[in-house]
């Protein structure tokens, strides 16, 4: 392998790794705050921990784990090839969804994703984010927003490479993120196909935001 295949290599595997970083967790720790692992769905993305630790730390993840997608993805464009870039996007929504850190356990790489896509395409993010808080403020399921969201997002992309705005590799990463972030809400896909999906309840407190497991999985 040339030096190049290495760094290549290197550039997706640090993005799972980053990706992996499990930050619902480490905020828990580092604010003595309730571990989201203990709380509702038992994930550690940003609703979870909101559900767990109250809304400011919930806010906190949830930009932590947007960070843990965009910084490798940054990365990966300054120094890899566009096909790098695409699968740094996969590979840190994959880590965020089957943590290394956690016994291949963690969120479901909603945020990690959309940190990916605002160095991708920010244009994606501003047009896809009404569309996201939309169905959730309607609706009251983050699980339903999340995987409108996701699908949209990746649907926009189409003719950004069509309009030559990104390169035709950019749907490797539009297509493996919404596999992902599918295959991870199947569970939600089923309570909200039977009607039994959980809503957000829009409340600050750990208790009041459904301490008890009455909130999404996020």
């Amino acid at each position: 392998m040339s030096a190049q295949n290495w760094l290549d290599a290197a550039l997706v595997l640090g993005a799972y790794l980053a990706g992996s970083l499990p930050m619902g967790v480490i905020v828990a720790r580092l604010t003595g705050a309730r571990d989201p692992r203990t709380v509702g769905s038992g994930r550690t993305g940003g609703t979870n921990a909101w559900r767990a630790m109250g809304l400011w730390r919930g806010v906190l993840v949830g930009v932590l784990d947007i960070a843990k997608g965009a910084a490798p993805v940054l990365i990966a464009t300054e120094l890899g090839s566009p096909t790098v870039r695409a699968l740094a996007g996969v590979a840190a929504i994959l880590g965020a969804w089957k943590s290394v850190f956690l016994g291949f356990h963690g969120g479901r790489g909603v945020a990690t994703g959309i940190g990916a896509m605002a160095i991708i395409q920010p244009l994606v993010i501003l047009l896809g984010a009404p569309v996201f808080f939309g169905v959730i403020a309607v609706t009251r399921y983050v699980s339903l927003g999340s995987l409108i969201g996701s699908a949209f997002g990746a649907a926009l992309l189409v003719p950004c490479v069509a309009l030559g705005l990104n390169p035709p590799s950019d749907l490797i990463f539009a297509a493996g993120g919404v596999v992902i972030v599918w295959y991870a809400h199947r569970d939600n896909i089923g309570r909200l196909m039977r009607g039994e999906e959980r809503k957000i309840e829009f409340s600050t407190s750990p208790a009041e935001a459904g301490g008890s497991g009455t909130g999404p999985p996020p």
